[in-house]
């Protein structure tokens, strides 16, 4: 698959693993284009899907019948998916059910069509929209409204027969606009069924003025190409048929698709490169300051442990005089451990005798003082173990000399065929 390609999904060398082991959230790019069509119950949605996959999988003029929504997309068998399958097959529709009671009423229909670029598509077909007192099973207007906002194009067709001027999908229309202008594409479906060209017009003219009534659909440079079903048409209808228009905006969309999966991965490689340079520095500069913690803590045990000591030798050699070590040593080794001694019993011998008590509080008070600062001072960081530190440079030189040349050649590629075409 696509993801596999640019490198986010290949084990634990992946994008997404390695953003995870860095604390990062990298999300694949989608792999797929949602196209939302929307419009009255008989403006031939379901017709448009079947024409353009090339295979009959949507079932067409069934009227007020088809109250849910329909994915259909390409994969590896025929298949049909009810609402639960559908929702873990694309997870995003689980914040849909958690608003609205669709379950029931949402299906996916899988087949093996390659036709056109409909392996890089997902057509989300729409309830049939009606005026009156049609009830729907949920609110079929916060339903659609959420949708738009998961899709890439939303494509509204409006049928010449009756239907054009349907309020409820004008109200869609424009609750659409406020967000999502830039996708909303509108087309005059079953053309060739509005009879003369002068009628033609008539029906777009009233459903442009429509449109334009309502403010934030007043915009100049209203496009609404004609379009029917070859196979479908009145061979007496001279109509234009711009159908393949249709197709052209779903090219660019994909197009776009593609450029923003290229930015997006390069985007995401200068991210983690990124991570993990700050990772390595971190680690190299928690290394700086351990070996500083280790030389304090040295410092100030030896302190700690020397003062003790001299305590302790004054200590001893203040109740044990030359001749009771002479007993156990000969005279040269008594001899030599008392001039050793000696500047230690000097300096003791300073002190006057009403004060020794106090000087030996305050140098044990001076020791325990070097013992918490040695605790203190000899405080570490967190370092990288040796086979983390190599992974995270692995990984970045993975990243450096495998999956960004991919990217700018894919980036080549895509320019390339741009200028070709």
């Amino acid at each position: 698959g696509i993801n596999a390609e640019y490198g986010y999904v290949e084990g634990e060398d992946s994008l997404i693993t390695i953003g995870e082991d860095l604390g990062l959230a990298v999300e694949p790019p989608r792999k797929k284009i949602n196209i939302m069509l929307i419009g009255n119950h008989s403006a031939g949605k379901s017709s448009f899907i079947n024409w353009y996959i090339e295979e009959t999988i949507q079932r067409t003029g069934v009227a007020i019948e088809t109250q849910g929504f329909t994915l259909v997309t390409s994969g590896k068998r025929r298949d049909t998916l009810t609402g639960t399958a559908t929702t873990h097959f694309y997870p995003m529709l689980k914040e849909l059910l958690s608003t609205e009671k669709i379950l029931d009423y949402l299906a996916t229909e899988v087949t093996t069509s390659k036709q056109k670029k409909f392996p890089l598509i997902t057509f989300v077909d729409t309830p049939g929209l009606v005026d009156g007192e049609m009830l729907y099973p949920f609110d079929v207007d916060q339903a659609i409204e959420w949708m738009g906002r998961k899709c890439d194009l939303i494509f509204v067709f409006f049928d010449p027969i009756g239907q054009a001027l349907c309020k409820r999908t004008l109200n869609i229309v424009e609750k659409l606009n406020e967000f999502a202008g830039d996708k909303i594409r509108f087309y005059l479906s079953k053309a060739d069924t509005a009879g003369s060209e002068t009628d033609r017009q008539k029906v777009m003219m009233q459903v442009v003025q429509e449109l334009c009534k309502r403010p934030g659909l007043n915009k100049t440079g209203f496009d609404m190409p004609t379009i029917y079903i070859p196979s479908l048409a009145n061979e007496k209808s001279r109509c234009v048929n711009q159908i393949e228009d249709v197709c052209k905006d779903i090219d660019k969309s994909i197009a776009h698709t593609l450029q923003s999966i290229l930015n997006t991965l390069d985007k995401d490689c200068d991210t983690l490169i990124t991570k993990i340079d700050e990772t390595l520095e971190v680690d190299n500069l928690n290394a700086k300051h351990n070996v500083k913690a280790y030389t304090w803590w040295m410092l100030f045990q030896t302190l700690g442990y020397g003062m003790l000591l001299l305590l302790l030798v004054q200590f001893i050699f203040s109740i044990l005089s030359p001749r009771m070590l002479s007993a156990v040593t000969d005279p040269q080794t008594t001899q030599l451990v008392f001039e050793t001694i000696e500047p230690v019993r000097q300096m003791f011998a300073l002190i006057p005798e009403d004060n020794k008590y106090f000087v030996f509080a305050a140098i044990l008070f001076v020791n325990l003082l070097f013992f918490i600062l040695a605790r203190v001072m000899s405080r570490t960081k967190p370092r990288l173990t040796s086979r983390v530190k190599k992974l995270h440079i692995a990984r970045r030189k993975k990243i450096v000399d495998t999956i960004k040349p991919k990217q700018s050649d894919m980036y080549s590629k895509y320019l390339a065929q741009c200028a070709e075409s």
